[in-house]
């Protein structure tokens, strides 16, 4: 039976009550970099939980946006946006640097996720900006979309992106989280939901289509109610599907 070696990633440093034990299931995380949420406090606690993992550490860029939690669109001006994001970039940066670990990844939040999937001007902004950063590190980017294949064509390295906790429709866009069904939060849900991605690349939507997806990275939300416990149910049951954890 063929093997498969993945990444799991967090999204961490957002302040979730049981976040430090979600480490020892997790391969890359993540962290909230003052955007959506965090402090440098909150970044150097991610920072240290994630070495002792031996956890690989990306930045998590928002839009500046607290209140909705990064999870609505904002209009900034292309200076305001460039201000925020060189902000946040150099908040987690710094800490790397004292600490003496290198950033492994860029992975955007929420909205502004959202929006640089399907907007190719934004795309080349965004880039523009971290383009200092993915000399030496991956951008993690949706599976099919404008900025993972912009970011390809300027020669950056991208690691595509599926998430095993979100439903997903035909355009493989994510199912809004105004509809209660917009995330899986059974474990055994989400095994099948991730297996179906990792073994057939192939990925059912909630009019139960199945669409081509091919990733190199698998996000659990850090945030979800039942993270630790899908995480929990995953490191034991992975293996029995030869699937392993990429140390």
């Amino acid at each position: 039976m063929e093997a498969y070696q993945i990444d799991i990633n967090c999204d961490v440093g957002e302040g979730a009550p049981h976040e430090n034990l979600l480490y020892p299931h997790i391969s890359s995380c993540s962290i909230a970099c003052g955007g959506h949420t965090g402090t440098m406090d909150s970044i150097k606690t991610a920072v240290a939980l994630a070495v002792e993992h031996g956890v690989k550490i990306g930045a998590h860029p928002s839009y500046p946006d607290p209140r909705n939690f990064g999870r609505a669109s904002v209009s900034l001006s292309d200076a305001a946006f460039k201000e925020s994001l060189r902000s946040q970039m150099e908040r987690l940066n710094d800490t790397l640097c004292i600490e003496g670990v290198p950033m492994h990844h860029i992975k955007p939040h929420g909205a502004l996720y959202n929006d640089l999937a399907k907007d190719l001007n934004f795309s080349r902004l965004f880039l523009d900006v971290i383009r200092e950063y993915l000399s030496n590190c991956f951008l993690y980017a949706p599976y099919g979309s404008i900025l993972n294949a912009e970011a390809v064509s300027q020669g950056f390295r991208v690691r595509s992106e599926a998430f095993a906790d979100r439903n997903y429709n035909k355009d493989l866009s994510l199912v809004s989280r105004m509809y209660p069904d917009a995330l899986i939060q059974e474990p055994k849900a989400v095994l099948a939901h991730l297996v179906s991605m990792v073994k057939n690349h192939k990925v059912r939507t909630l009019r139960d289509e199945a669409v081509e997806i091919v990733a190199d990275t698998y996000c659990i939300h850090g945030d979800s109610v039942n993270s630790l416990q899908i995480l929990t149910y995953l490191s034991t049951e992975l293996p029995k599907q030869n699937i392993f954890i990429r140390s």
